[in-house]
């Protein structure tokens, strides 16, 4: 990676050295604090731009953010028309950064912006493609959410063709080929570190330390949570589809036995008052498995009717700091101006 004196790559005095991707929602109370420390550690780094993405806030995030571009106006805003999810915003993010490395990092600053520097290294010296921070001190909120966490992992290495990184997150560093590749995957329902798993572009990981949430709470409770892994796990692979292959051959085969046991048990003793609590529970336990099977069959079809719909992505509603957005009345005293929307498709 060619890195001149000045912070410029190969050159230009127009690209970025580096984007940073802040996907929030609801975190009003916190981005003072944010960009108090976020921006005196860019300025050290070179020419940077900051990407935040409103993911659908219900709070007065986006009017805060408009203040801060006062403060801040290397700070770029894109506002989706709702709450279309972390997986998506960040994805929105990536499609308007032009940095030469991107890094995609919380709001809530449990991910430090102390720790970039650290996270440009292993780029800047020996070229790789994706730099996750591994998460030390971690609270992991509690024995139960910790066991079906790393029950998730398991499943999921078990099932799919990629592999993850149980103790990495979502705050990580990406070489400009790494995002371009990352926009051309047209899912849309996407996990995130599964795609760039999937990509297979050099990575590596260095320790950083993991902070309290400065303000609010998290928006990831247990049923979104549960969602994505379930996304997660049929987005990469068919195990639970073949497995019911096998069941219903476990099943075939228990049946056939069975059925062979009565026809000699009757040859040799004669026919018995048939039981019905033993028809009652295989009927339960049979139409049980059906019906999980069935449900498993459904996610993937579900998978399949959004994907063919082929809606866009996201919308945007407005946006500001770019070049193609309208007119900002936090720096043009132009309120005429009309925000117009824009469609957002992740290419």
């Amino acid at each position: 990676m060619s890195v001149s004196a000045d912070g410029l790559v190969d050159g230009s005095a127009e690209r970025p050295l580096i984007s940073v991707v802040l996907p929030m929602r609801n975190e009003s109370r916190g981005l003072a604090r944010l960009f108090e420390r976020l921006v005196p550690v860019l300025e050290k780094i070179g020419p940077y731009e900051m990407v935040a993405i409103d993911d659908g806030s219900t709070d007065d995030t986006l009017s805060r953010l408009k203040q801060l571009r006062r403060t801040y106006p290397r700070l770029k805003v894109v506002s989706l028309s709702r709450n279309f999810g972390k997986e998506i915003a960040v994805t929105a993010g990536l499609a308007r950064t032009s940095g030469a490395c991107v890094v995609i990092m919380d709001s809530d600053l449990q991910h430090i912006p102390e720790g970039i520097p650290a996270l440009m290294e292993p780029w800047t010296r020996e070229g790789f493609g994706i730099v996750y921070a591994r998460r030390v001190g971690l609270d992991r909120g509690g024995a139960l959410r910790s066991t079906l966490s790393a029950t998730f992992y398991k499943l999921f290495d078990f099932m799919s063709e990629v592999k993850i990184d149980r103790e990495t997150g979502d705050f990580l560093l990406l070489d400009r080929r790494v995002v371009d590749a990352f926009l051309a995957m047209p899912e849309r329902n996407r996990f995130n570190r599964g795609l760039l798993a999937w990509a297979g572009f050099r990575t590596t990981t260095i320790p950083l330390e993991v902070e309290a949430r400065h303000a609010g709470t998290s928006n990831f409770g247990f049923l979104r949570l549960a969602r994505l892994a379930v996304t997660a796990i049929t987005a990469f692979g068919t195990l639970p589809l073949r497995v019911w292959s096998y069941i219903g051959m476990l099943f075939s085969l228990v049946g056939l036995f069975y059925g062979a046991f009565i026809v000699v048990r009757t040859l040799i003793f004669g026919a018995d008052v048939p039981g019905y609590p033993s028809i009652i529970v295989a009927v339960l336990v049979s139409a049980g498995v059906q019906l999980i099977g069935l449900g498993i069959i459904g996610e993937y079809l579900g998978h399949v009717y959004s994907e063919v719909k082929r809606r866009p992505l996201y919308l945007v509603q407005e946006t500001l700091g770019f070049s193609d957005s309208p007119a900002d009345p936090t720096v043009v005293d132009d309120p005429e101006t009309p925000l117009a929307p824009d469609l957002g498709g992740g290419e």
